[in-house]
């Protein structure tokens, strides 16, 4: 099977010491990316640690196709202890770090402990260097970016950055890298910032030499000559399909459709589209670099989540505003879907949907934590109560964009997932619009019968995060071509997918989380028997993971067991 290269290289804060590990036991067995680093995290984090204690690590990993020159691979993973959820999460971040990141010819480097003073960590293939870099405390993401560029000839496309989010623990918090690129889901960036790590940096001449099938260039090749919306519109394309269905979340949440879509829908996003953006090696190109000359807001994006979180949600109907408030995440190192439906539930309980000045005067109060802004840095699920508004969140997540009260497989999706309601676990959304061939497509209504091909999603996903493959290849991969590039059957690949998922959902039993926490804000018919379904297909009793049904390599794995 075809599974990344190299040691792990552990970065010590505590000691400022560094030391490689022999991983190789764990790549033949999870490939790299997602699975590397929930395996690494499941034997080295303790099942009680604090998201914002030392205790706690993250794991940068790549996958072998960084090794490709393929369409669809320029992305990397992150894995640790979620300030957000509360739970074990990897977050999957574009751009070109991941190339700059596995030319070091480490297969995955830990972040652990913390430190007193403010650093940069540079790690190159000769050598780790941890730079004193105080003088960018409060500095935002460009500033931080900048400063590389300037004092150390370090491009955007090499570093890692936390902004003030993440320095002032937001739990959702981004790491941002190649500048308006994010580890976005789940707070990692806060993990950072409490380990007191504006930046890591990566470079070298020392990728490892991985042999790739030649199906590579078919793939690029189609991706390349395809003329898919996508390439225009990046994925807010979806919207006006959502609204249709009556599946676009508006006005936080209480209602579907937006009377404002077509102020930011994808036509209006592909107007204020000025160039093509991409990620490293990618010929598809669904990247949305946009500017609007009247008032010089320039930005990447935004794609269909941002357009909900900070339009339809917030009752925002300009698609300027909606780039303004994308671009201050960015900015300020935050996860835009999170960021905008807490700014969400904060403008239900004001009673000021549609007032982009508040909106934009609260995003800097939630990165620098000043007044309401500490509160709400807290996230939708801690800060309801005191809003007086729903909880639209599960495990501690806000929901993404895909309606589950109209796809209820979706719905189904985000109640057992281990990240929370987030869209890219299983991508189940797209077999129920349907976003596949009419063969491949599902009834969005009822949850019964939908485990095996939730089961099959997921384990293909994280297969993808694996690997490390973008999960928007949906459309140029297939059994066969799976098989090939990672030479091994495609059974055998999804049993790597589903090792992930179960130890994820391991780590967080370990945590208390059980069937209770498979829940979801609203009704679906037949949840709780698609519940059971869904345990059965896993082989889990009630949301747990009994011993029998743990991976061979984790019987007696866990930092806390």
């Amino acid at each position: 099977m075809l599974r990344n290269r190299g040691p792990l290289l552990t970065l010590d804060l505590d000691r400022r010491a560094v030391e490689e590990t022999d991983v190789e036991s764990v790549h033949e067995r999870y490939i790299g990316g997602r699975g590397v680093g929930t395996r690494l995290a499941h034997e080295r984090i303790p099942f009680d640690a604090d998201p914002f204690g030392p205790e706690n690590s993250l794991f940068f990993s790549t996958g072998p196709m960084q090794a490709s020159t393929m369409s669809f691979t320029g992305r990397m993973n992150c894995t640790g202890l979620s300030p957000l959820t509360d739970g074990l999460l990897s977050s999957n971040a574009g751009g070109f770090m991941s190339r700059n990141f596995a030319d070091t010819g480490y297969g995955a480097v830990e972040v652990t402990g913390a430190s007193d003073d403010l650093l940069a960590i540079h790690v190159r293939d000769d050598g780790v260097e941890f730079e004193d870099v105080s003088e960018l405390a409060g500095a935002t993401v460009s500033e931080t970016v900048e400063y590389f560029e300037d004092e150390r000839g370090i491009s955007a496309d090499q570093t890692g950055v936390i902004g003030p989010g993440g320095e002032n623990e937001v739990r959702f918090a981004s790491i941002m890298t190649s500048e308006s690129r994010a580890f976005g889901r789940g707070g990692l960036g806060a993990v950072l910032g409490a380990k007191n790590v504006k930046a890591l940096t990566v470079g070298g001449d020392s990728a490892p030499e991985i042999e790739i099938d030649g199906i590579q260039r078919d793939v690029h090749r189609e991706a390349a000559t395809d003329d898919h919306i996508m390439k225009r519109q990046g994925t807010v394309s979806v919207m006006d399909l959502a609204n249709e269905v009556n599946g676009l979340p508006s006005y936080y949440f209480s209602e579907q459709q937006f009377e404002g879509v077509e102020g930011i829908n994808g036509d209006a996003v592909e107007d204020k589209k000025y160039k093509k953006g991409t990620c490293s090696a990618c010929a598809f190109a669904c990247k949305l670099p946009t500017r609007d000359e009247a008032s010089g807001v320039e930005t990447e994006g935004p794609e269909f989540e941002v357009a909900m979180a900070f339009g339809s949600n917030s009752g925002v109907d300009d698609v300027v505003e909606v780039m303004q408030s994308n671009e201050l995440c960015d900015q300020y190192g935050l996860d835009a879907i999170s960021a905008g439906n807490t700014v969400a539930a904060y403008l239900a309980a004001e009673d000021e949907f549609g007032n982009t000045d508040l909106i934009h005067e609260t995003v800097e109060k939630i990165a620098r934590r000043e007044g309401i802004g500490d509160r709400l840095a807290e996230g939708v699920d801690r800060v309801h109560d005191d809003l007086g508004v729903e909880n639209w969140s599960v495990k501690g997540m806000d929901f993404a964009a895909h309606e589950g009260r109209v796809l209820n497989g979706q719905g189904l999706s985000y109640a057992v997932s281990n990240r929370g309601a987030d869209h890219m676990y299983a991508t189940f959304y797209s077999v129920e619009y349907p976003l596949v061939p009419e063969e491949e497509a599902l009834d969005p209504e009822g949850t019964l019968g939908k485990a095996e091909e939730l089961v099959h999603r997921e384990n293909l996903m994280a297969l993808n995060d694996c690997g490390v493959v973008c999960k928007f290849s949906r459309d140029f991969m297939n059994r066969e071509r799976y098989e090939a590039l990672f030479d091994a059957s495609f059974e055998e690949l999804l049993a790597v997918g589903a090792r992930t998922v179960t130890l994820e959902r391991h780590f967080n039993n370990q945590r208390g989380f059980d069937r209770d926490d498979d829940r979801l804000p609203y009704d679906l018919p037949d949840l709780e028997a698609a519940l059971d379904e869904y345990y059965d297909e896993r082989g889990w009793n009630d949301g747990v993971v009994p011993d029998d049904a743990l991976p061979a390599d984790c019987e007696s794995a866990g930092a806390g067991s």
